[in-house]
């Protein structure tokens, strides 16, 4: 599990590349609990919260970038 602290030490490229790695990660465990071969349920809600946490920072990096004329 990635920190706050951790996600906002992050370049912006690499929080785009964890954020995909969490996503195909999501889609994996979706299937798993589909089919029933899921091992760690908690898991689920632990990427789901992680991809907030990454989406949140980007949108917050996002607006700081607008407010200062996108410097």
């Amino acid at each position: 599990m990635l920190a706050q602290a951790d996600i906002r030490a992050m370049a912006d490229e690499e929080l785009a590349r964890t954020l995909q790695e969490l996503k195909r990660e999501q889609l994996n465990l979706r299937f798993q609990a589909a089919t029933g071969q899921l091992e760690k349920p908690s898991r689920v809600r632990e990427v789901r919260r992680t991809i907030a946490r990454i989406k949140t920072e980007q949108t917050a990096r996002a607006r700081a970038g607008a407010a200062t004329g996108g410097k």
